[in-house]
């Protein structure tokens, strides 16, 4: 009965540890593959902002992609 209860708790322990370092590792990844990656780039902030009817300047956009790239930190 003793050895069947400590057997237990090990799989449990091991499946709450897998869990737990599968989540780091996943969120590592996945944060790496964003900058790498972006998902908006300076042609999708220029398009954006012509289509709210603004004419973009290069400085508007740098401000935008510094600001997107701030937060992602």
């Amino acid at each position: 009965m003793f050895t069947s209860w400590v057997f237990w708790l090990w799989i449990i322990i091991a499946l709450l540890v897998g869990a737990v370092v599968g989540f780091f590792v996943a969120q590592r990844q996945l944060k790496k593959y964003l900058q790498k990656n972006p998902p908006i780039n300076e042609e999708v902030v220029r398009t954006m902002m012509m289509q709210m009817g603004r004419t973009p300047s290069q400085k508007q956009i740098n401000q935008v992609m510094k600001q997107i790239n701030q937060n992602m930190k």
